[in-house]
C-alpha cells in the first residue's frame, strides 16, 4: 500500500486567514483510495522551508501532493521549489503557455507579463491540464517518490484530484483495495463510558479497525475495513456495526452523514408531533436546530437570558400563583416552562432548558453551573439534569445537542 504527505503551501494558512479545507477534503479520498496519510504538513511561502518540508515528505512518503503556490506573483514559489527539491531546471511548457493567453482572449482580458510564470515546469515533469483556471498543475516523478503539484483554490484542487491524481494513483500503485468506513452517532454517553462499553472492539481491532472520536455532547464510533469494493468492505463492517448497536443500544442515534436534527424531524413527522421551546442560555441554538430538524413542526422558540421573558411565560403555567417559589424549584421551573410553552404555542410537545450559571466561570467549555431539561406532552415528563451551563459556544453547542437528544428519546419512549 503507498504512503502518502500532503503539504499546503502559502503562509495565509499559517496567519489563519484561511482554513486549509483541501487537507481534510484529501485525506478522506485518500483514505477511499486505499493510501494510507501518515503526516499533514502546512508551510509558509519561505522558499528554504519548502525546500525543508518536502525533502523530508519525500524521504517519508510514496507520494506528496502539494496545494497551492502556483499563481503569477512572487511569492508564488511551488514551481521553483519542488524543481529545486527533485534537481530539474524549470522549462516553459508552449501547451501552458497558449492554454493561458486563451483563457485571458476569451475572458476580453489582458494578459500580463507575470502571468508567463505559471506556464513554466520542472524539466521532466508531466503537465496536468486544470480546466478550471490559470495554473496549471504538474506531476514529478522523483526516484523518492511522486509529487503532484496541484493548485490552492478549492474547487480547482478537487476536480484535478478526482479526474488526475486518483486515476494515476490506481494506475501507479495497482489500488485494487479501497477503505470504506461506517460511523455510528452515539448521544447522551461520554467518550470514557462509550470505551468502558466497547474498549475490547478498539483494542482488538484489525479489519475492521474501530475508533471513537467526541464532539460536544455526541461521540462517533468509526469502523473502518479494507477490501476490494466497497461492498466487501461493507460486509466485513456489518457483524462489528452489529456487536456495536447491541453494546450502546438506543444511544446510536444516527449513521454517518445523518445527523441529530435529522433523527428528530424523522420521529416528529412520524409522530405527527409539533413542537415548542423555551431556552436559557443557549441563545436560540436549540430553536435553530428545531426548524432544521422540520421547519413545519418546529412551532414556537422563546429565548431568554433572564427571569423577564421567562416569568411572562409562566402566566401560561398551571402553578402561575407561586412563581416566587419555582425559583428556588429549578427542575420544577423547567417543567413548568415545557407545560407553559406548549400551551403558549398549542403544540403536542414542550421543551424547556434553563440554566444557572456560576457567573464567576468564564471558561467556554464546560462551565461550572447547572442545566435543567424538561420535556412534556402535557401528561408526563422526560427531564434531564446537568452540572455544567456556559454562555461559550462548545456548551452552548453541547446543550442544544443535548435537548435535541431529549426530544428523541421522549419521541421514542414516551414520557416517564
Amino acid at each position: 500500500m503507498a504512503n502518502a504527505e500532503i503539504v499546503a503551501i502559502g503562509s495565509e494558512l499559517l496567519l489563519g486567514q484561511i482554513v486549509d479545507t483541501n487537507s481534510t477534503w484529501m485525506a478522506q479520498r485518500l483514505t477511499a483510495l486505499g493510501v494510507n496519510l501518515f503526516y499533514k504538513s502546512v508551510v509558509g511561502d519561505n522558499p528554504e522551508r519548502m525546500k525543508e518540508v518536502l525533502t523530508r515528505a519525500l524521504e517519508r512518503a510514496d507520494v506528496v501532493i502539494t496545494s497551492g503556490g502556483l499563481g503569477p506573483t512572487q511569492d508564488d514559489l511551488t514551481r521553483e521549489v519542488v524543481a529545486e527539491v527533485t534537481g530539474r531546471k524549470l522549462v516553459l511548457n508552449p501547451h501552458f503557455l497558449e492554454q493561458i493567453e486563451r483563457r485571458f482572449r476569451t475572458r476580453g482580458f489582458i494578459m500580463t507579463p507575470n502571468n508567463e510564470r505559471q506556464a513554466y515546469m520542472p524539466a521532466g515533469a508531466t503537465p496536468v491540464d486544470n480546466p478550471n483556471g490559470t495554473a496549471p498543475s504538474f506531476i514529478v516523478e522523483d526516484s523518492r517518490g511522486s509529487i503532484f503539484v496541484l493548485p490552492g483554490v478549492p474547487f480547482e484542487l478537487k476536480w484535478l484530484f478526482d479526474n488526475e491524481v486518483a486515476p494515476y494513483l490506481r494506475r501507479k500503485f495497482s489500488l485494487s483495495e479501497i477503505i470504506s468506513y461506517r460511523v455510528l452517532k452515539v448521544a447522551e454517553l461520554g467518550e470514557s463510558r462509550v470505551d468502558d462499553l466497547m474498549g475490547h472492539l478498539i483494542a482488538n481491532s484489525r479489519n475492521p479497525t474501530v475508533g471513537v472520536l467526541a464532539h460536544p455532547g455526541q461521540v462517533d464510533i468509526r469502523i473502518a475495513a479494507k477490501a476490494a469494493s466497497r461492498e466487501a468492505a461493507l460486509e466485513l463492517i456489518a457483524p462489528v456495526e452489529a456487536e456495536v448497536r447491541q453494546l450502546i443500544g438506543k444511544h446510536v442515534f444516527a449513521v454517518d452523514e445523518e445527523t441529530i436534527e435529522n433523527a428528530v424531524g424523522t420521529l416528529l413527522r412520524e409522530k405527527q408531533q409539533t413542537i415548542a421551546v423555551c431556552e436559557d442560555l443557549t441563545g436560540g441554538m436549540i430553536a435553530d436546530r428545531l426548524q432544521e430538524a422540520d421547519t413545519e413542526r418546529f412551532v414556537e422558540g422563546i429565548t431568554s437570558n433572564g427571569q423577564t421573558s421567562l416569568r411572562r411565560l409562566l402566566a401560561f403555567s398551571r402553578q402561575s400563583n407561586r412563581i416566587e417559589e419555582l425559583w428556588s424549584e429549578p427542575q420544577m421551573l423547567a417543567n413548568e416552562l415545557a407545560l407553559a410553552v406548549r400551551a403558549q404555542a398549542g403544540s403536542d410537545l414542550g421543551l424547556a432548558v434553563y440554566s444557572i450559571p456560576d457567573l464567576t466561570d468564564q471558561s467556554e467549555n464546560l462551565a461550572r453551573g447547572q442545566t435543567f431539561m424538561a420535556i412534556t406532552d402535557g401528561k408526563g415528563f422526560k427531564v434531564r439534569h446537568y452540572n455544567m451551563a456556559g454562555r461559550g459556544r462548545p456548551d452552548r453547542t453541547r446543550m442544544s445537542f443535548n435537548a435535541l437528544a431529549l426530544v428523541r428519546l421522549a419521541l421514542m419512549e414516551g414520557m416517564a
